[in-house]
């Protein structure tokens, strides 16, 4: 039996559950996608975010104490990679609830197509093999779809993660570098001044001392 055939014998039920699974398959694809590509975006921007919140607070970070200079510094950038985090962590929560109700939705869809098909046997009087096997099997295939639905979500779930984790790292890695800039500033003057100037930041990459700080 083909797929028009066997939608037409489907109840109203079924026909839900179905859309339902296409719905949460539709939406777990784009948010998968989109979440991946901003996933890079947002590592690629961490430094650049990072050194601009730290910038912001220069003026109030020249007017504080060596001790008192450094915390606030510390507290800004932890604030920063707070934001960070949350904006990592969009959209997870839909790939993890797709991920786990999914293959429940189609073993319900599975039970109630049995169910169905048994009932529909009963009043016919007819319980052979042959139509019993049928109905069974196309019920089978609201299982099939919602393991198809869930698989994806999960493998774009664990990516998303994989990626937060990344972007994380090189947060810290970015926020250590920044805080020894500070510190070294406070301890080694440039000029004559301590350095609270961050347009020359010392990471040209994350998680890379520049030749200032190496000197």
């Amino acid at each position: 039996m083909d797929f028009a055939s066997y939608w037409q014998y489907t109840d109203i039920v079924t026909k839900f559950l179905f859309f339902a699974l296409i719905a949460l398959s539709v939406a777990s694809w784009i948010t998968g996608i989109l979440r991946i590509y901003h996933s890079h975006k947002l590592t690629s921007q961490v430094a650049p975010d990072l050194i601009k919140a730290v910038k912001s607070q220069s003026d109030s970070l020249a007017t504080l104490a060596s001790a008192d200079r450094k915390t606030v510094a510390e507290q800004v950038l932890l604030q920063q990679i707070g934001r960070l985090r949350y904006k990592g962590e969009k959209g997870l929560s839909l790939l993890g609830t797709t991920a786990s109700i999914a293959p429940f939705i189609g073993l319900f869809g599975t039970v109630w197509g049995i169910f169905h098909a048994l009932h529909s046997i009963g009043q016919s009087g007819q319980a052979g093999l042959s139509q019993v096997a049928g109905p069974v099997g196309e019920a089978l295939i609201m299982t099939g779809l919602g393991l198809g639905v869930a698989i994806p979500a999960v493998i774009f779930y664990n990516i998303v993660v994989r990626l937060n984790r990344k972007t994380l790292f090189t947060a810290n890695d970015t926020a250590y570098s920044i805080l020894g800039k500070t510190a070294k500033g406070e301890s080694e003057p440039v000029t004559g001044k301590p350095v609270t100037d961050f347009t020359n930041p010392v990471i040209s990459q994350p998680g890379e001392y520049s030749s200032t700080t190496a000197s």
